[in-house]
C-alpha cells in the first residue's frame, strides 16, 4: 500500500487509542489497546519482521517434533486446497514461532519481507495486532485483514489463523494461512476461515489420537449418523475412567457442563462419570458393531445426549505358534506368584533390547530402584555402568554440575580440575533417574536436550560431547497433575514415558508370603541361622498395611532378625510400628463380605468402589477373583 495509506492507519491507531473505542471488530479493537497499554508498542514505528536464527528454529521444531509429525499430512493437504488463490501456510508453535511454511517459491523474497517465512516470530508482544499472536492471546480463530493489523507494515496483508489445542487443553500451535494480496472485504476471508478452523480441529484430534493411541478413546457426535464419520468430540479415558486427554470441542463440552460448580476445572480433573451417565466400565456397549442410534451417552449436567463411539485399547493376538517366552532369571526372581507383578515383568523382559525411554511409577520403597537394576543387568548393557540418581535429593544450586558436570572454574567454588557428572559416568550404561518428578524446570529442560540430540554441553563448555545411554526415569508423584500445574515439562514426559511400568505395592501383592520368605532366606545365608516367624509373627504381618512397601518389609525383618532370641522370629521381636501400626486398610480390602456389600451397594460399578476405597480398579478385579466373588454377581 502507499505510505499515505501508512499514515492515515497510524492515525486510526492514534485515535482508537486515545479514544478506547473504533469501528474496528471487539477482538481488533482490544488487542489494539493492549499493544498500546501492556505491550508498549508505538504506532509510528514500523517493524522488520523477527525470523530466528537456524540454531534457534532447530530449538522450536525440537520440542515439538512428534506433533509436527502428526501434523504434516494435514499441513500439506490444506495448502493443496489454498496454494493456487495465493495463500502460504504457517504452522507456528505456542509462542508464535513458525515452525512449518508452505508457499510459492516464485515469491519467497516477497514472502520473508512481510514475515511469511519459515523462523519468523509472530508473538504479538512485539508483531502487535495479527492472526497468529491474537490467537494465541485469546484462544480464538479470527482473521486480521489489511487494516486490522496494529503495525503499518502489516496492513497489505490479510491472516486467518484458528488455534491447535493439546490434550490438556492448552494451545500448542497455531494454523495460518495468510496472502500478500486480498479483496478489500474481509467477508472475503470467510471461507479461508471455515479451511483452517476445519484443518485444525483434523490436526488436533490426529494428535489426541496418536497420544493415546494405547487408551480408550470416545468419538462423540450430536447426530447418529456423523458418529462413526466426523466426530466433534473425541476424549481419551484410562483405564480407572479419569480423562486424560480432549480435543477443544470436548474441552468446551466440559467447560459448559461444569459451569454451575468450577468452569475453570482442568479437563484432566474429570473422569467420565462426572460428565456422562456412564463408566468406563460401560465403554464395551458403545463400540461400533452396535448401531450408532443405540449409543446415546446422557450428559449429567443439561441431560442432552451425544452418540458416540468408543475404542478400546487394541489388543495384541498372539501368533498362532507363539508360546510365552521364560522370564530372563534376573527379572524372574523379583516376583513369585502374583499376576500383576508378572506382567510388568513380561512387558519389562520384551524392552530390554530397546533404547526406548522407561519411567516407572509406585509408591515409595516399591523397589523401582531395584528392578531398575535388574532390567540393566538383563540387558545388552550389563557391565557396563549402572548410575542411579536421586533427583529429590541433589542440592537445587548444584544439580546442573552434578548431573551435566562442569569445566574447571567454570563457577564459584567450581572444582579446579572440573568434574565429569552423573550423565557422563553412565556414559555406555543406564541412567536411572529416581523421584525425576522433583528436578527443578531448568535443569528438565537440560535434560529433554541431552534425551533429543544424545550430546551434552558441561557447565562452562563450549563443545557438546556426544553420550550413549539408556535413561529409565521413576517417581510415586503423578507427573500429568504436575504438568498441569505447570511443573513438570509435558515434552520431557513424553521422551521419558515411551512405556510406562506401575509396580504394585506390597499390600496389593499376591506372593506376599512368597517374597517374605525369599528375604528370610537371603539372612539365613548371611547369617548362618535358621530364621522362621512364628505363627503370631506371620499373622501380624500379612494384616500390617506396609505404607513403606517392600523396604519397609526388608527393615522390619533385619531389625527382628537382629533382636531375635533364638532362630525363631516371635510376634514380640518385630519393631513397635508393625505392633501398633494400622492394620485397618489391609483388613478391609482382605475381607469379602466387605468389598462383596461394596459392590453390591454401588450395583457392581467396579470404577466407583474403586474411587470410594482409594485404589486403581485392576485391584478390585483382582480381589473380586481372589475371593471368587464373580459367583454372587446377579441383579438386585
Amino acid at each position: 500500500m502507499a505510505h499515505g495509506a501508512q499514515s492515515d492507519h497510524i492515525d486510526e491507531l492514534m485515535r482508537a487509542a486515545a479514544e478506547q473505542n473504533s469501528r474496528r471488530d471487539t477482538i481488533i479493537h482490544e488487542s489494539w489497546l493492549r499493544c498500546v497499554a501492556e505491550h508498549k508498542l508505538d504506532p509510528t514505528v514500523l517493524r522488520e519482521a523477527r525470523i530466528l536464527t537456524q540454531g534457534q528454529l532447530r530449538e522450536c521444531r525440537d520440542a515439538m517434533d512428534e506433533f509436527l509429525h502428526t501434523a504434516r499430512f494435514g499441513v500439506e493437504t490444506l495448502y493443496r486446497q489454498v496454494s493456487g488463490l495465493g495463500y502460504v501456510l504457517l504452522l507456528t508453535d505456542a509462542s508464535g514461532v513458525t515452525v512449518d511454511f508452505m508457499g510459492d517459491p516464485t515469491f519467497d523474497n516477497n514472502c520473508r519481507r512481510a514475515g511469511l517465512y519459515l523462523g519468523s516470530d509472530w508473538n504479538e508482544t512485539h508483531a502487535g495486532t495479527c492472526a497468529v499472536g491474537t490467537c494465541i492471546m485469546t484462544g480464538e480463530a479470527l482473521t486480521v485483514h489489511q487494516t486490522d493489523h496494529f503495525d503499518a507494515t502489516h496492513i497489505p496483508l490479510t491472516c486467518t489463523a484458528a488455534p491447535i489445542y493439546d490434550p490438556s487443553g492448552k494451545v500448542a500451535a497455531v494454523l495460518d494461512i495468510s496472502a500478500l494480496r486480498s479483496p478489500e472485504p474481509k467477508a472475503s476471508q470467510f471461507l479461508a476461515m471455515q479451511l483452517v478452523k476445519s484443518f485444525a480441529h483434523k490436526i488436533e484430534t490426529a494428535h489426541l489420537l496418536n497420544r493415546f493411541r494405547s487408551e480408550w478413546i470416545l468419538r462423540l457426535a450430536s447426530c447418529p449418523e456423523f458418529a462413526d464419520v466426523d466426530p466433534d468430540v473425541v476424549i481419551a479415558v484410562d483405564g480407572a475412567g479419569r480423562v486424560i486427554g480432549v480435543n477443544n470441542q470436548a474441552r468446551i463440552l466440559m467447560q459448559q457442563e461444569a459451569a454451575a460448580s468450577d468452569p475453570s476445572k482442568s479437563p484432566r480433573a474429570f473422569y467420565i462419570s462426572d460428565i456422562f451417565e456412564c463408566t468406563v466400565d460401560d465403554f464395551p456397549f458403545y463400540v461400533h458393531s452396535r448401531p450408532s442410534e443405540q449409543r446415546g451417552l446422557r450428559l449429567r449436567r443439561s441431560g442432552r445426549s451425544l452418540f458416540g463411539q468408543a475404542l478400546p485399547p487394541p489388543k495384541r493376538a498372539p501368533g498362532p505358534a507363539q508360546r510365552e517366552r521364560p522370564l530372563p532369571a534376573g527379572l524372574a526372581a523379583l516376583a513369585g506368584e502374583d499376576d500383576a507383578m508378572r506382567n510388568v515383568l513380561s512387558r519389562a523382559a520384551k524392552l530390554v533390547n530397546t533404547q526406548m525411554g522407561l519411567l516407572i511409577q509406585g509408591e515409595t520403597g516399591a523397589g523401582k530402584e531395584y528392578f531398575t537394576k535388574a532390567l540393566h543387568n538383563v540387558s545388552p548393557r550389563a557391565g557396563k555402568p549402572f548410575i542411579a540418581v536421586n533427583c529429590a535429593a541433589l542440592p537445587e544450586g548444584l544439580i546442573e554440575s552434578e548431573l551435566f558436570g562442569h569445566e574447571a572454574g567454570s563457577f564459584t567454588g567450581a572444582k579446579t580440575k572440573g568434574k565429569k557428572g552423573l550423565v557422563l559416568e553412565a556414559n555406555g550404561g543406564t541412567l536411572f533417574l529416581d523421584e525425576i518428578g522433583d528436578m527443578p524446570l531448568a535443569s528438565q529442560t537440560r535434560l529433554l536436550r541431552v534425551l533429543a540430540e544424545r550430546e551434552l554441553t558441561p557447565v562452562g563448555a563450549t563443545r557438546p560431547i556426544p553420550v550413549d545411554i539408556r535413561v529409565i526415569a521413576a517417581t510415586h508423584r503423578d507427573l500429568v497433575e504436575l504438568i498441569k500445574s505447570g511443573n513438570f515439562r509435558e515434552d520431557l514426559y513424553f521422551r521419558l514415558s515411551g512405556a510406562v511400568l506401575k509396580l504394585p505395592p506390597l499390600r496389593e501383592r499376591m506372593d506376599f508370603d512368597w517374597l517374605t520368605e525369599k528375604m528370610l532366606a537371603e539372612r539365613r545365608a548371611q547369617c548362618g541361622r535358621s530364621f522362621t516367624l512364628s505363627p503370631a509373627a506371620w499373622a501380624r504381618i500379612r494384616q500390617y498395611d506396609w505404607p513403606g512397601n517392600v523396604r519397609e518389609l526388608i527393615n522390619a525383618l533385619d531389625y527382628a532378625c537382629a533382636v531375635a532370641e533364638g532362630d525363631l522370629i516371635q510376634l514380640d521381636d518385630l519393631p513397635e510400628r508393625i505392633l501398633c501400626g494400622n492394620v485397618g486398610k489391609k483388613q478391609i480390602a482382605d475381607s469379602a463380605e466387605e468389598l462383596l456389600a461394596d459392590l453390591r451397594r454401588n450395583r457392581w460399578n467396579v470404577s466407583h468402589v474403586a474411587r470410594l476405597r482409594g485404589v486403581d480398579r485392576t485391584t478390585i478385579h483382582r480381589q473380586i477373583r481372589r475371593h471368587g466373588l464373580m459367583a454372587f454377581k446377579h441383579p438386585e
